[in-house]
């Protein structure tokens, strides 16, 4: 017999910062597993462009214009997903923005609050809109939901002139901690994933220079970059029935070099 809990058809799976990078890489994985797909990104062209390598799959997919930092949006989008696909089954809060500063005494005050305000407040809106459908849903008898966030190597290691990108991973791990605590009780579980070093359209600059990769690259004892469909499989894992029983937890995908 065919393991089934993988086959993810009639779920509904909402990815924020979904049309590149790592968020399209695991809607591309979640797609080709059966799922519906909602993205959200700030680009209109890279949503359009997004939804069309997508529909190859067969499964239904949308795409709306969002600002994860604007609480408002959030609320507004949310209820546009809700009413196009019935229902949200896995929410992956993934959006986010880079830090980066010559040293932490020239992080400036804005520069602060405007990774703070997508990293960490948008995964807030997201996570808390996401999770009262869940909610609502389980008090009516269908229980059950999944919560991603997308934090980052940076949470568990010394990011150095990159106090303000480490600060908001750090935070949304230890939130996904006490949704999953507190979300149990409606079948819903909370996982962070943690990236190491990808290769996507964010990190292009600093990936293709030579100093940063000779420094880097010997420390992953894989020895290449993560890439964007490294993370399908996970994606699948944390959307499916299989990890029913998977909550709280950090995963790091890094190609080993936390450890090395």
């Amino acid at each position: 017999m065919t393991y089934t809990p993988f086959d993810l058809s009639g779920k509904v799976a909402l990815i924020t910062g979904g049309n590149r990078g790592i968020g399209l890489g695991m809607a591309e994985a979640l797609a080709q597993a059966g799922a519906d797909i909602c993205l959200w990104g700030r680009d209109e062209a890279r949503n359009t462009a997004a939804v069309e390598s997508l529909k190859i799959h067969g499964t239904r997919v949308s795409a709306q214009v969002c600002d994860v930092a604007d609480d408002s949006q959030v609320v507004d989008r949310m209820g546009d997903c809700l009413t196009e696909f019935g229902r949200i089954d896995g929410c992956f809060a993934n959006a986010g923005v880079l830090g980066g500063a010559r040293s932490f005494f020239d992080i400036s005050t804005d520069d602060w609050h405007q990774v703070l305000g997508v990293n960490l407040d948008g995964a807030f809106f997201t996570l808390k809109a996401a999770a009262a459908h869940m909610k609502e849903r389980a008090e009516s008898g269908d229980p059950g939901g999944r919560l991603i966030v997308t934090s980052s190597l940076a949470s568990i290691s010394g990011a150095a002139r990159n106090e303000h990108y480490a600060a908001t991973k750090g935070g949304v791990s230890a939130m996904m901690k006490a949704l999953s605590v507190e979300l149990a009780r409606y079948g819903v579980t909370a996982n962070a994933i943690l990236p190491g070093w990808i290769e996507t359209d964010m990190t292009e600059t600093a990936m293709s220079n030579e100093k940063f990769a000779g420094n880097v690259m010997p420390r992953i004892p894989v020895r290449r970059w993560g890439q964007p469909e490294d993370f399908g499989g996970i994606a699948i894992y944390l959307m499916s029935d299989a990890s029913a029983y998977h909550t709280g937890d950090e995963i790091l995908i890094d190609g080993g070099y936390f450890l090395f």
